[in-house]
């Protein structure tokens, strides 16, 4: 199911997603016709257990879903949509139909003028709400809308199990994030390499010089290791939960965000010039891979949770921590 649903995401937005689609987005142009097909193929409760209506994927299926839509840097907010279906979900409310906004501590909803409803998650209570009214801005980096609601009383409200922790929809925030830096990663390397076998320099293409080589393989390293840790996360968060995987979410933040700023610089400098103009797609990509870096708390948060539990547990579990990750270690 995985992999067919992966497929129909890649499939779908080759077609939709075009740079022209991304740009008129960042106006604030709702892409109407991706977002109707995207649901149409059951993509926004895909997390959500059959027997609540949903397809039922786990987090580790998300993660390759998030990837595809980071290889496309797609233009609506899907992935937070079916973040907050799955909260829904997991605190035993059905998820509503339509656009579903996930709603962040201090941070702006993705295109929250365009959301039916929103969902909040402080402490492990889960609240759906449909905003009466929205404040519009847009993000600094990524340009797209980012809104900040004016909420209304609650719709309904739930509990998430202990396993989800207090911190759900943070945690849920970051995976998501993580996931699409990774894919969008795989993109602008792929991007780049093409551009370094046409481009010319001194009668040869620029990919066969050795410093555009050594370029080319350090960001293919940066690619290789965003994509284990986001796999990893997903993995420990369909076993222990979210509140059980923060280590691997908050491992896979930190990797994918520096991964990202250091895999960002380096195909800029082999596109040089021409990857910042606007016309040239690069930058559709690397601004929201800085975007992503600081959706959900950027390194220095997750980095500073990690260091937080570690010295918590005490230096004789650190080694457990670090290498075995089994039920044992995170009891």
């Amino acid at each position: 199911m995985r992999d067919i649903l992966v497929e129909q995401v890649d499939r779908l937005l080759a077609s939709r997603s075009e740079p022209a689609t991304l740009r008129a987005a960042e106006s604030g142009t709702w892409p109407e016709a991706l977002w109707d097909e995207a649901e149409a193929l059951g993509l926004p409760l895909a997390l959500v257990p059959e027997q609540q209506g949903g397809v039922g994927l786990g987090w580790g299926d998300a993660v390759a879903l998030w990837q595809a839509m980071g290889r496309h840097a797609a233009p609506i907010p899907l992935g937070e949509s079916m973040a907050a279906a799955a909260l829904l979900a997991g605190a035993g409310i059905t998820p509503p139909t339509g656009f579903i906004g996930l709603g962040l501590p201090g941070e702006p909803v993705a295109w929250g003028r365009r959301a039916g409803h929103l969902v909040l998650a402080p402490g492990g209570e889960v609240t759906l709400h449909a905003p009466a009214d929205w404040q519009q801005g847009r993000g600094l980096i990524a340009r797209e809308p980012a809104d900040r609601p004016v909420l209304a009383a609650p719709l309904a409200e739930g509990q998430l199990p202990a396993a989800y922790g207090p911190d759900a929809a943070l945690l849920a925030g970051a995976l998501l994030n993580a996931a699409r830096i990774a894919g969008a990663l795989e993109a602008v390397l792929d991007m780049t390499v093409d551009y370094a076998n046409t481009r010319k320099q001194f009668g040869r293409a620029i990919g066969g010089f050795q410093a555009v080589q050594q370029l080319l393989a350090r960001c293919a390293g940066e690619v290789a290791a965003a994509g284990v840790a986001v796999a990893n996360a997903g993995r420990a968060a369909d076993r222990h939960g979210l509140g059980g995987a923060e280590f691997e979410i908050a491992a896979a933040k930190v990797v994918t965000g520096e991964a990202g700023g250091t895999g960002a610089e380096i195909v800029h400098q082999v596109h040089a010039a021409i990857g910042f103009t606007d016309e040239h797609p690069l930058h559709l990509f690397t601004r929201r891979i800085w975007g992503w870096r600081d959706g959900a708390g950027p390194e220095r948060l997750w980095a500073r949770r990690i260091g937080d539990a570690a010295l918590a547990r005490g230096g004789d579990r650190l080694w457990a921590d670090l290498t075995s990750r089994d039920e044992d270690a995170i009891a």
